[in-house]
């Protein structure tokens, strides 16, 4: 069952997707071969952009609805890139070795995200290090960082932006989202809750690493698209 932790308590679902519900990765089957992703130990191959966002200009989560706009992406070893205060300890603590992220614009323009994924040591240590973070901000004590990617963007950066983050295997998959006008996001915001869905759930869980957890050589089948959002 999937989840999505989040800054504030109304993002916070356990066990339950948020918006659609996640799919599988495309070529995902009955007949795939499964591929151990447990720990970095199974699975040293780091992660890279063109894994995570192979289409350099956008983000395609469902093949029927309009892409996310692909602005920036950055791939690095310095983990305190990725959050602030006792995140980054606790990510640091889990083995964290590299990440890669991106940042995106909604197609209707009203809001930028981060979404990344974060390599650490095993799954046992994302595990923890999901319980972990919630502790952690509720009690104010760290955030995710987003990446800014130029003008009107900058929102992604802010405090006020809200956050979702899962794990799959060794992998602690992470989501910020903003306003792009820096306007706060509401309790009622079913868009800004889309978004993480379709971010962490949807592509980088359900797309990214369940395609990592097959075997390359199982052959590619057809896709599944989601329901629109």
């Amino acid at each position: 069952m999937l989840g999505i932790c989040g800054l504030s308590s109304y993002f916070f679902v356990v066990d339950e997707p948020v918006g659609r519900d996640a799919r599988p990765a495309d070529g995902v089957g009955a007949a795939a071969a499964p591929r151990d992703i447990s720990s970095r130990a199974a699975d040293p191959a780091p992660l890279t952009v063109k894994e995570l966002f192979p289409a350099a200009k956008e983000v395609q989560v469902d093949a029927d609805q309009s892409a996310y706009e692909l602005l920036k992406t950055q791939e690095s070893a310095d983990c305190d890139l990725v959050a602030e205060g006792e995140i980054a300890t606790v990510l640091a603590d889990a083995g964290c070795s590299q990440f890669v992220r991106g940042t995106v614009r909604s197609p209707t323009g009203v809001y930028v995200a981060t979404a990344g994924i974060v390599n650490l040591a095993d799954e046992a240590g994302a595990t923890s290090a999901r319980e972990k973070i919630k502790t952690i901000v509720d009690a104010g004590e760290g955030r995710f960082r987003g990446l800014a990617a130029g003008r009107g963007t900058e929102a992604v950066t802010l405090a006020s932006a809200q956050a979702g983050w899962h794990v799959r295997g060794h992998f602690l998959i992470y989501c910020v989202v903003a306003k792009a006008d820096g306007k706060t996001i509401g309790t009622d915001d079913l868009f800004a809750r889309q978004i993480l869905s379709d971010m962490i759930e949807v592509y980088l869980r359900g797309k990214v690493l369940d395609k990592r957890a097959i075997s390359a050589s199982t052959p590619p089948g057809p896709s599944s698209p989601a329901q629109p959002g």
